[in-house]
């Protein structure tokens, strides 16, 4: 069960007096701003990141590769691109590809990305990677990775442990070839893998052999950037095995990459429209994506909102009632926390189902969601694989977040509905997207 931490600073979650009616600018994809500073920093030539997100994960990535002698240059939106072409509105980052190295620190603080793309970056390192983090990087699934590793031929210090801390002993080359991994605990271990496979001499075939594999559009996301950096990927979607990615040596080209919107950061503003009957616009949301996020239109229209997909971006209205449902979100599992907020404000019972992975999290979700829920005056039931919610009124109190991103805007969500809600610690939620006390403010007019 996840204990309450030591209390830290409260914010007073604004209550909505009236519908909301916002246009809400979301910051660009921590998961697409990390993994193309990966493929950019093993690239054979530069390459532009525009309108990246601006992050603790993505500061971490970029911090990271500069450690291990990758060039990041932060360059202003008026400068121009390698091609010569002005940059497209919004701050670019220039990667230099450069011979990696060790002796190098890693500090990965919890970010899953971090410390899971980046040892199979480290075995290309000439010389040792140390890989450091929060207390709680220290307890979540790494294991995968590691043995994976070890089995195309790294040589990894990690006392045992299966975890964080430990020493990656590059050999500046890895042999690569075909690994079984069992990912069921995250499919970052599958990614972390395939992103650096191009640079190792045989590339890599992964197979999985766990259980039901959680995030499958995380793994589609990195299929689809390695195939825009010159990759050639098998997978089981083209024709070729089940649960099985191969992925052929070569080099990777130098893009220019516009990062998408955060689609999954957009949930609690959705979810604002939803709880207040209100009206909310996300510019630039894609009319083609591989985040998660974009499911959110289906799950929220089912939970009683309306949206369309316009020039000016995704327009979401709430229709006054907010429904529960029945939903497997396997593949969307960091969706679940506000998902479960909205159901928590619901006029039926909800049930969430396919995220067990998310005992593993930045924290226990399930456990968090179910005790602070629950100490609002809710009644929230853990199941094997997800959440029962039986919405009953709430009242005003403390959500603790555990220093949990999506924890925090959780119960910023509740607090639309519920006067008196005080979020502890609304900070966590610089991991990914930046400002959001004041995004959210000036949402509500306040």
């Amino acid at each position: 069960m996840t204990e309450t931490p030591a209390p830290t600073a409260h914010w007073h979650a604004p209550y909505a007096s009236g519908a909301v009616d916002a246009t809400v600018t979301v910051p660009g994809s921590k998961s697409v701003t990390n993994r193309a500073l990966v493929l950019a920093a093993l690239a054979s030539e530069p390459g532009w990141l525009r309108r990246p997100l601006r992050s603790r994960d993505t500061l971490l990535m970029a911090g990271a590769l500069r450690a291990m002698g990758v060039g990041i240059e932060e360059t202003v939106p008026s400068m121009a691109s390698a091609s010569g072409s002005p940059a497209e509105g919004g701050e670019a980052w220039r990667v230099i590809p450069a011979g990696l190295h060790g002796p190098a620190t890693v500090d990965v603080g919890n970010a899953g990305t971090v410390m899971r793309f980046l040892p199979p970056v480290a075995t290309l390192a000439d010389g040792p990677v140390r890989f450091d983090g929060d207390p709680r990087s220290y307890e979540r699934p790494l294991g995968g990775v590691i043995t994976s590793l070890r089995a195309l031929g790294a040589r990894i210090d990690d006392e045992g442990r299966d975890a964080l801390p430990l020493t990656v002993h590059g050999g500046g080359a890895l042999e690569g070839g075909p690994v079984s991994v069992d990912a069921s605990a995250s499919s970052q271990f599958v990614s972390a893998l395939l992103l650096s496979a191009p640079r190792f001499n045989q590339g890599v075939e992964v197979r999985h052999v766990g259980s039901s594999l959680p995030s499958m559009p995380h793994i589609r996301m990195t299929v689809d950037m390695l195939r825009g950096a010159g990759a050639q990927v098998d997978t089981p979607e083209a024709g070729g095995e089940p649960d099985v990615w191969r992925v052929t040596p070569g080099a990777l080209l130098g893009v220019d990459l516009t990062v998408e919107p955060d689609l999954s950061n957009a949930q609690p503003f959705l979810a604002a429209a939803l709880v207040t009957g209100g009206r909310v616009v996300i510019p630039d949301w894609p009319a083609r994506t591989t985040q998660p996020g974009d499911r959110l239109r289906r799950i929220f229209t089912e939970m009683g909102g309306g949206c369309e997909l316009t020039p000016q971006g995704l327009v979401f209205t709430g229709s006054g009632a907010v429904h529960g449902l029945d939903v497997d979100l396997g593949e969307v599992g960091e969706l679940a926390p506000g998902i479960a907020a909205v159901a928590a404000l619901a006029d039926s019972p909800s049930t969430l189902r396919g995220v067990a992975h998310l005992r593993m999290h930045e924290t226990d979700r399930l456990a968090a969601l179910t005790k602070e829920i629950n100490e609002l005056g809710g009644d929230v039931t853990e199941t094997a694989d997800g959440l029962h919610i039986r919405p009953r009124p709430l009242h005003g109190g403390v959500f603790h977040t555990y220093e949990d991103h999506r924890m925090a805007t959780a119960g910023a969500v509740i607090g639309l509905a519920v006067p008196g809600l005080r979020v502890e610690n609304v900070a966590t939620t610089a991991k990914t997207l930046p400002d959001f006390p004041d995004l959210w403010t000036g949402m509500l007019g306040q």
